[in-house]
């Protein structure tokens, strides 16, 4: 039986990749100190005898007993209201967190993954983005501690994986959506669908024509498992390439949730990117792999998840805006 180390375990991807081991018949080891992690995503595997958890933070000395045979790394926050909290987590959990783990792995002599994403690519000035575009990144702007963190992951890693032969992976993760994501958390779905939920306008920054691509969770950690389980060790996007504007995807929300209210129209934060839409053309080579669940279906799915939430829960909810941290 593989053994397998998940950090972020109990977030949105890592608790859907607990999931995904679990029922490939692994033994899996989650791990995260709950930053932004939320047990209840993973509560369900607590009864399993091949599971077991660890209330660990990795930008510390990380230790597992016994073989492991894969570790995927990730604890991260993942969006802008987390990462504009915690900015100085956000860069150690990439730097010395990643370190931490690489030096497990490399001590194990295990298969190491990180979780990369299309922040990479920053502002992008070439579209769709391929893997060889290196990305037009503001190394000092607020989202800096996030897209740095996440750029220095994949250079430490392809050094660990030149200089010690490790055996390492690293996909990079366009916007994903699905059941188990956070309603207070600031990324796109969450917000305007926590806005129709509480009868609120919806909130678009700029004028709404930036773009972006959504994926389905299942389809994302399908494209992840693959890429996991393959022997192509660079960068590789794993997103859904159909594209749609900011303004019509919240009009697309309104006529989803049955509710009537309006767009309303706010500053745009700060080197927020324009455009997003992942070339997937390796994946679909080397993979065989591309998304295959539709927009309407992924969104019907994830809307009736939110629903399910208390009253408490979409009352806590942040309001997504991020002018006034913006400008500190």
């Amino acid at each position: 039986m593989k053994r397998v180390l998940i950090t972020g375990a109990a977030g949105f991807l890592g608790s859907h990749l607990c999931d995904r081991f679990i029922k490939e018949g692994c033994h899996v080891i989650g791990m995260d100190n709950l930053i932004t992690g939320d047990l209840k995503n993973i509560e369900h595997l607590f009864k399993l005898e091949h599971f077991e958890f660890y209330h660990h933070d990795v930008t510390k000395f990380v230790h597992v007993s016994g073989k492991l045979d894969c570790i995927l790394h990730f604890a991260s926050p993942a969006s802008p209201i987390d990462y504009l909290k915690i900015p100085i987590q956000t860069l150690k959990v990439g730097a010395l967190g990643t370190h931490n783990l690489l030096g497990l792995a490399k001590d194990k002599k295990a298969r190491f993954m990180i979780a990369s994403t299309s922040e990479v690519y920053g502002d992008p000035l070439v579209h769709p983005q391929t893997e060889e575009y290196y990305g037009n990144v503001n190394t000092i702007g607020p989202r800096g501690v996030y897209d740095e963190a996440k750029r220095f992951q994949e250079s430490i890693t392809m050094a660990y994986h030149r200089f010690h032969d490790l055996d390492t992976r690293i996909v990079r993760i366009f916007n994903t959506y699905g059941p188990r994501m956070r309603l207070n958390d600031g990324r796109v779905i969450p917000a305007f669908m926590g806005q129709a939920l509480r009868g609120e306008d919806l909130t678009v920054f700029g004028d709404g024509s930036q773009t972006r691509s959504f994926c389905y969770v299942d389809d994302q950690i399908e494209g992840i498992y693959r890429l996991l389980m393959s022997n192509y060790s660079l960068p590789m996007n794993i997103g859904n390439p159909h594209e749609i504007t900011i303004k019509d995807f919240a009009e697309e929300i309104i006529k989803l949730t049955g509710t009537d209210q309006k767009i309303i129209y706010k500053p745009l934060p700060k080197d927020d990117p324009m455009q997003r839409q992942p070339d997937i053309t390796k994946a679909k080579e080397i993979l065989g792999w591309e998304p295959r669940v539709g927009r309407a279906e992924g969104m019907r799915k994830t809307f009736e998840y939110f629903k399910t939430l208390s009253k408490q829960e979409l009352e806590k909810t942040e309001h997504r805006d991020f002018t006034k941290r913006n400008k500190k």
